[in-house]
């Protein structure tokens, strides 16, 4: 049997109407697991009013989407905190779309936009109890490091530095 897999990942502007969805989807998951309860639309609202998701363009940054057949699945972005480090951030599959290859095609695609954009070593922070995010991390070369920023979200940090060409 031949599983064949239909991903298309590409930069896409953070406010297109498939990539507003993804990044709600994304908080509605993140911050239900975190309250142990559904959040609001409200909630939800006042989570991405100001996050910062702008700097996600460059050069001070990238957002990718990925789709599945077409279908919006995944999205992620990369934020330039210095030169030559970028932050991984707002990764996220829709639950119908997991175990379809799509995270690591995903994180492949962030990581070479971060070097197009002179990143030589990705970080990024999360919280303990998102288990399927950094069992997703440690499988694609992502180790843990100390602590780069604070936050009350901030539980654990992982880091990447990406092979250089000679």
């Amino acid at each position: 049997m031949t599983l064949t897999t239909s991903w298309q990942l590409a930069p896409e502007p953070f406010d297109t109407a498939d990539a507003t969805g993804l990044r709600r989807d994304y908080y509605d998951e993140v911050a239900s697991r975190y309250w142990k309860r559904p959040a609001t639309s409200e909630e939800i609202d006042e989570g991405l009013s100001g996050d910062g998701v702008e700097l996600l363009t460059p050069p001070t940054g990238q957002f990718v989407v990925g789709r599945f057949d077409g279908e919006a699945a995944a999205c992620g972005g990369l934020l330039m905190l210095d030169p030559g480090l970028a932050e991984l951030t707002r990764v996220y599959m829709r639950p119908a779309f997991r175990g379809r290859k799509g995270a690591g095609l995903l994180l492949e695609l962030l990581e070479a936009e971060a070097r197009q954009l002179g990143a030589c070593r990705m970080v990024l922070n999360t919280r303990l109890d998102l288990i399927e995010a950094r069992s997703l991390y440690v499988r694609h070369g992502y180790r843990e490091i100390p602590a780069y920023c604070t936050g009350p979200y901030v539980e654990i940090c992982y880091g990447k530095d990406f092979a250089t060409a000679d």
